[in-house]
């Protein structure tokens, strides 16, 4: 009995994860290829492993004819059949025991190529049963090697990917460090199973506060949603479901050593940690924090809200290369504008005398509409004359020759089909139609969120004049022209 086979199986399979049955299966199918190769593939030969000899025992069959045998691979006459089994009979199916001895060197080299195939194949599926489920969970693994930028991780039985692409910039790695990591994807691949890991990933932050913080392991506070720029700063919204506790203290800890134990792991980056809530006006105001907001003007449908501050405090709701602003958009999902006090006094003056230029508003009129949130005179037209007559308390058919006036102001005209109206509306083009700007500039404004020329008319100088190449006097010259575009279309 050949025990050395047998415990190698058994150890291979302990090894790799692997039950021994596909172990077996394997040399099986391995010494059956090689035997077809050294015998021929018209031979019916059949493999099958012998657990008590510990060997895999070869046979070949051939059909028991009558007189004439015709091929000698396949058939056998019944009378040699018969010396070999005195019941043997016509027609029966004879197995003869061969030599496994006897396959050569090249018939063994293709069994071992088959055996490491099906035993990386088993070990690929066994990987990816384990590690299907855990998409979306922290695990510790070492760095095994760092080849072209990526970062092969040893995660106990299986080695996965830490890509170039999920890795923080400013982050060093070398051989042998231990190293936490979200996995990111698992797939199927050719070459077996791939997992793929992350340390720049959202989901990433939000798993590492849920190993600190066991008020959100428990489900008592929620991780609403994260927003991050990977190794600088990370803004986190949470929610408390119990009213006694408080989510941001728990996620802080005593003294800060929970977020503390984060902002090691992630080496240093920033984190704030903001209170969710249901109004999005006020879940906006917490996620610019630390900066104090004066005034909110928000637009459902765009989803846009319209951010007022103190002076002193423009530059710290912006934040360094906007990166404020940026997080808290991320973080609500809301596109954000911050203006200055000044900066939206002088505005509105500048929106009240732009108002006042259509026939029967005055000035007195014109900022009651600004109040109401009619900035330019696309609004008015855009307004039912009811409405407006309800607002402004003139009566409707006042209202109705104020749209009128602002329609005729910005050339609506009518259309035969349906009588229906329709304008040009040029705060709604493209920056790229502004006079004066050319190809690289209405791309840069374009790829920031100016896309249209209404979208730049109403942009904050501070904020603009932050883009590569873009000074203050020509973020003013910009909006200035935007402003003239949609007053006259020039």
């Amino acid at each position: 009995m050949n025990q050395n086979l047998n415990y190698l199986i058994e150890q291979v399979g302990r090894d790799k994860g692997i039950d021994k049955r596909v172990i077996i299966e394997a040399l099986e199918d391995a010494v059956l290829k090689a035997s077809k190769k050294r015998y021929g593939l018209q031979r019916e030969i059949e493999s099958h492993y012998n657990e008590e000899l510990g060997e895999v025992e070869l046979f070949q069959f051939k059909t028991v004819v009558d007189k004439v045998v015709e091929d000698p691979d396949l058939e056998i006459s019944l009378e040699q059949a018969q010396v070999m089994d005195a019941e043997a009979e016509v027609g029966d199916s004879l197995g003869m025991k061969l030599s496994v001895e006897e396959l050569g060197r090249i018939e063994a080299q293709t069994a071992k190529q088959v055996i490491m195939q099906r035993v990386r194949d088993a070990e690929g599926e066994t990987t990816y049963n384990e590690y299907k489920d855990r998409k979306g969970a922290v695990v510790t693994g070492f760095i095994q090697r760092i080849e072209r930028g990526n970062i092969y991780v040893n995660l106990g039985r299986a080695e996965a990917i830490l890509p170039k692409r999920e890795q923080v910039p400013r982050e060093v790695y070398k051989r042998s460090d231990r190293i936490k990591v979200y996995i990111l994807d698992v797939q199927r691949t050719p070459v077996g199973c791939q997992i793929y890991l992350s340390r720049t990933h959202p989901g990433f932050l939000a798993k590492l506060f849920e190993l600190e913080v066991p008020e959100i392991s428990e489900g008592i506070v929620r991780v609403m949603n994260v927003a991050r720029e990977p190794g600088e700063r990370s803004k986190i919204a949470v929610y408390s479901s119990d009213s006694d506790v408080d989510p941001v203290g728990a996620s802080v800890g005593m003294k800060g050593s929970r977020v503390q134990s984060v902002v090691q792991e992630l080496r240093g980056e920033k984190i704030d940690i903001i209170p969710y809530n249901a109004d999005p006006a006020k879940f906006v105001c917490n996620a610019l924090s630390p900066a104090k907001v004066s005034k909110v003007y928000l637009n459902d449908e765009e989803k846009y809200m319209e951010i007022v501050v103190a002076d002193d405090q423009l530059s710290l709701a912006i934040g360094k290369r906007g990166q404020n602003v940026r997080l808290a958009s991320k973080l609500t999902g809301w596109k954000i504008d911050i203006k200055s006090e000044s900066k939206m006094e002088k505005l509105s003056e500048e929106v009240v005398q732009r108002l006042s230029t259509i026939p029967g508003i005055g000035e007195i009129i014109a900022r009651v509409l600004y109040d109401e949130g009619f900035y330019s005179i696309e609004d008015v037209a855009e307004a039912d004359g009811e409405e407006l007559g309800r607002i402004c308390g003139i009566g409707e058919k006042k209202g109705e020759k104020m749209v009128e006036a602002a329609r005729s102001l910005i050339g609506l005209t009518k259309v035969s089909e349906g009588g229906k109206q329709e304008r040009v509306k040029r705060g709604d083009d493209s920056v790229e139609r502004l006079p004066g700007v050319g190809k690289k500039t209405a791309t840069l404004l374009q790829e920031s969120g100016y896309a249209s020329v209404r979208d730049l008319f109403q942009a904050d100088i501070g904020i603009l004049s932050q883009l590569p190449g873009v000074s203050r006097k020509k973020a003013e010259g910009l909006i200035q022209t935007a402003k003239d575009y949609i007053d006259t279309g020039e």
